[in-house]
């Protein structure tokens, strides 16, 4: 159930990016923050809106039904949508809006690699992950740990590729709403594909 308030702030992000007019300035939620909106990008501006709108809700919920407490993971989310789509609303720049998910999946490629250097126990974060489910070497751990850190890397491309160069952008929303799922779900199925002989008996 967490997992899947998670992708309600995109799926509202999506649905305005797309319903709503680029050259609409007159929009209820840019007049709800004040905003007189831009020349011919309001619909990002809604959507960020939007976003940082619902972001704000569902995670306060997520923090009271968590016990008061939101996963570092969460917070980093948060602190960047919220951040990024401030600068964003602030100067009626989708540029901002459109290098967080480019960055953001930089900063979880660093956790990853960083995390045998700063763990207490001096063990990659992957394992931490994924340590109850595959039986792996010091250096299986290693490598797969590399392999997350490269997938996020990839990821962070991806949103530049598809942000800054290809077609102008014109597909930026439709990879920001659905890439980061296609591409992490895919990369999980051939990891668990890879690994299915690593697997740790259900007596484990």
């Amino acid at each position: 159930m967490k997992a899947l308030l998670d992708f309600v702030p995109l799926i509202i992000f999506f649905y305005l990016y797309k319903t709503v007019d680029p050259k609409d300035t007159d929009h209820p939620l840019l007049q709800l923050i004040g905003s007189t909106g831009g020349i011919d990008n309001n619909n990002i501006l809604v959507a960020t809106t939007g976003l940082i709108i619902s972001m704000l809700l569902i995670y306060g919920a997520l923090f009271v039904i968590q016990k008061f407490r939101l996963d570092k993971q969460q917070w980093i989310v948060l602190f960047m949508t919220v951040i990024f789509g401030g600068i964003t609303l602030m100067l009626s720049d989708d540029f901002y809006i459109k290098l967080k998910a480019a960055l953001l999946n930089l900063v979880f490629a660093g956790a990853f690699l960083l995390s045998p250097y700063f763990m207490k126990d001096k063990k990659p974060l992957i394992q931490r992950l994924f340590g109850p489910i595959f039986d792996l070497t010091v250096k299986g751990w290693k490598n797969l740990n590399f392999a997350w850190a490269a997938m996020f890397i990839l990821m962070s491309c991806l949103h530049v590729f598809f942000a800054f160069i290809f077609a102008n952008g014109k597909y930026w929303g439709e990879f920001t709403a659905f890439g980061d799922m296609i591409v992490m779900f895919s990369f999980i199925i051939i990891q668990f594909i890879v690994l299915r002989k690593y697997f740790k008996s259900p007596e484990a």
